[in-house]
């Protein structure tokens, strides 16, 4: 009997000694900044003691640094309840992280003033508060913009997704496009016309300015950064400029931006010989996350831009939309704030969609983009993306049967949306030539129409998705 007393003891002494060790473990690594690594012992305790400052805290700032902000607020929330040091500081940046800057700024102005209550230095808290004050002013001005597709792909080959008119110029990443160069740099853009560049290069201070160089008499000249406070940020990078030759587009991760690198414009004026005073795109293009390499292609009337928002390391997504004529933006005092943040954030595109029949128009262009072939492979019977390291061109490119079945359907849910597409065209060819009244007869027969064309661009995507899954599951 003593010896199960014993035991017993033992048993529990060496219970709390390794759940002790459990937890140094974790805040050491918490310390260290692997807050993936710690996160599931502070879930654990958390848990057992859900009342516990700490224990909130820390695995709360876990779920922050991990990509769960929105996680993370309950626990910040209840750490700051319990008065935890620092609680106040990394729940205003929880909120912020969410779009709850209203809510961030007054928790930065509750930690201002207790952090000189203590009489400590305020200087970088007063840094955020005002970053969190002009987000919540770029909320209240988030433009409506219609987004058509989205793509998300390898950071390495993100310019790949662009599929833009040989008008709008092209793309290259710096490496490729200076092979035999010992600079380091972001990405190039070159004009039209092939006589001018754009790009960005690691300068002496490790930082990236934006430079430009023209060609000529077939040789290049010297690079030279671009004038006015285009370079004043800490890095500036991704140029893109309009057909104009004026207006150019880049990201820069200083102090205007939201987090990360922001997209701003801007436009040369030529008296002066130099760039206007930069402004921020805004919401939704811009986030407190990275958001780069804003295109417009004017040719095909489509814009596209890049972010990492939600994704994981070493991927980004690539938007596609519809460039708006003029801003517009969204009423801020009367629309619903979650579903406003929601639009901000990029949630759904499906949630940008307001007319139905300007999508289908701009995904035909993007579609049409796509399917175009260079000069050189004009033989091939089509080009159908796989993943990153395999295009075929031919059905005997296919290793799975079953998806060598499923592209069959591809193709004929591809030739079906085209035929009806053409009918869709016809019908308003028509519609806009005949009287009030036969306009009426006809216009529900174009809906279902529209419908069914809608419809049919879901069908593809989804049978695209399946083919590829299928093909994977063998050239793995």
């Amino acid at each position: 009997m003593k010896n199960k007393y014993i035991l017993l003891l033992l048993f529990v002494f060496w219970g709390i000694h390794a759940s002790a060790q459990t937890l140094a473990q974790a805040k050491a690594l918490y310390e260290k900044g692997q807050y993936e690594k710690a996160k599931p012992a502070f879930k654990k305790f958390v848990k057992s003691q859900p009342n516990n400052g700490n224990y909130n805290l820390w695995y709360g700032v876990c779920c922050l640094n991990t990509g769960e902000a929105e996680e993370a607020i309950k626990y910040l929330e209840t750490a700051v309840k319990r008065r935890a040091t620092s609680g106040q500081l990394f729940l205003a940046q929880a909120y912020n992280a969410t779009y709850r800057f209203e809510n961030a700024v007054n928790t930065y102005e509750d930690y201002i003033a207790e952090l000189a209550k203590r009489k400590r230095s305020t200087t970088e808290a007063e840094k955020l508060l005002e970053k969190s004050k002009a987000n919540l002013r770029l909320l209240k001005g988030v433009e409506e913009v219609c987004f058509i597709d989205s793509f998300v792909v390898d950071k390495k080959d993100f310019l790949e997704a662009y599929k833009i008119s040989p008008e709008s110029g092209k793309l290259f990443m710096y490496d490729a496009y200076f092979e035999n160069s010992n600079g380091t740099g972001g990405t190039v853009y070159e004009t039209e016309l092939g006589n001018k560049i754009y790009y960005s290069e690691l300068q002496k201070d490790s930082t990236l300015n934006i430079l430009s160089r023209n060609k000529m008499m077939d040789e290049w000249g010297k690079g030279s950064m671009l004038p006015g406070s285009i370079n004043e940020s800490v890095n500036a990078s991704y140029p893109y400029v309009l057909a104009d030759g004026i207006t150019i587009y880049y990201a820069a991760d200083g102090p205007s931006s939201m987090g990360g690198y922001d997209i701003f414009v801007t436009r040369y004026n030529t008296n002066a010989d130099t760039y206007l005073t930069p402004e921020n795109v805004g919401m939704p293009f811009n986030s407190p996350y990275n958001d780069y390499m804003y295109v417009i292609d004017e040719f095909n009337n489509l814009g596209w831009f890049a972010s990492d928002r939600y994704q994981p390391d070493g991927k980004v997504c690539v938007y596609v939309f519809i460039p708006a004529s003029s801003k517009q933006v969204y009423n801020y005092e009367s629309m619903d704030k979650n579903k406003l943040i929601k639009l901000a954030q990029l949630h759904s595109i499906r949630d940008t969609w307001t007319d139905e029949s300007l999508v289908t128009d701009a995904r035909k262009r993007l579609w049409e983009i796509m399917q175009e072939k260079p000069e050189t492979k004009k033989h091939h019977e089509f080009e159908f993306v796989i993943d990153d390291r395999n295009t075929y061109h031919y059905a005997a490119d296919f290793r799975s049967p079953q998806a060598k079945a499923q592209f069959k359907k591809y193709l004929q849910l591809e030739e079906s949306y085209n035929l009806q597409l053409g009918k869709l065209e016809n019908m308003r060819t028509q519609y806009s030539r005949v009287n009030q009244n036969e306009k009426n007869k006809m216009a529900p027969a174009i809906l279902d129409l529209e419908k069914r064309v809608q419809q049919l661009v879901t069908e593809i995507d989804r049978a695209a998705i399946q083919v590829r899954k299928l093909e994977k599951q063998i050239i793995k």
